[in-house]
């Protein structure tokens, strides 16, 4: 028997696909959870085969949760459940390690599938994202993207330089060649757009 657990912020969303996949022979829901804290508690506790995550929840994102239950060694197996095929949040997914990564708009056959696949050991990925991964990398380095992660916040240069230890200078070189990259106007617009993206 497969020991579920789903993470999903959307209650109705979350009841009807924790019903479908319990009327499967070989699957058991054993916990639900509608925010990110909610499932790392849980899922400590419960050590499920198999979690299915939702990107997009409160307190704790899908893929923040993954990171914490790989940090912490659980042996637990991710499967993330997304509406959005955004290349950043699949480039996050796979650096992690996750096992799945599947469009919710797909068939329940194709996840129960996923499940068993995953359980035998595979790693299975909506061929829609991997297109988009091929077709947009990322062109942020990481230092690029923690300054832009820290300007989308809303915190001025001076804030930055104090934060990162750098000069403002820097900061300013560095925000430019953000803005050029990303072709923006100005580092609001480039933090949208790197948002939009998954990228930061």
């Amino acid at each position: 028997m497969i020991r579920l657990f789903i993470a999903e912020d959307q209650r109705m969303l979350l009841g009807a696909l924790g019903s479908l996949l319990d009327m499967e022979d070989d699957m058991k829901v054993i916990g639900q959870a509608t925010n990110g804290e909610e499932a790392v508690a849980a899922i400590l506790k419960l050590q499920p085969d198999v979690c299915l995550m939702d990107i997009e929840m409160p307190a704790l994102n899908g893929l923040e949760v993954a990171e914490v239950l790989v940090q912490r060694s659980i042996p637990s197996k991710i499967i993330i459940l997304t509406t959005f095929a955004r290349p950043g949040y699949f480039e996050r997914a796979v650096k992690l390690g996750v096992h799945g990564y599947l469009l919710k708009d797909g068939e329940i056959d194709e996840l129960t599938d996923t499940i068993r696949k995953v359980m035998a050991g595979k790693r299975v990925f909506s061929p829609d994202l991997t297109f988009d991964i091929i077709r947009e990398v990322n062109p942020l380095t990481p230092k690029e993207q923690e300054i832009l992660r820290l300007a989308a916040l809303g915190k001025t240069t001076k804030e930055i330089t104090s934060e990162l230890y750098l000069s403002s200078g820097t900061i300013r070189n560095y925000i430019s060649e953000i803005i050029h990259k990303l072709g923006a106007k100005n580092r609001t617009e480039a933090a949208s757009i790197a948002e939009k993206k998954g990228w930061i």
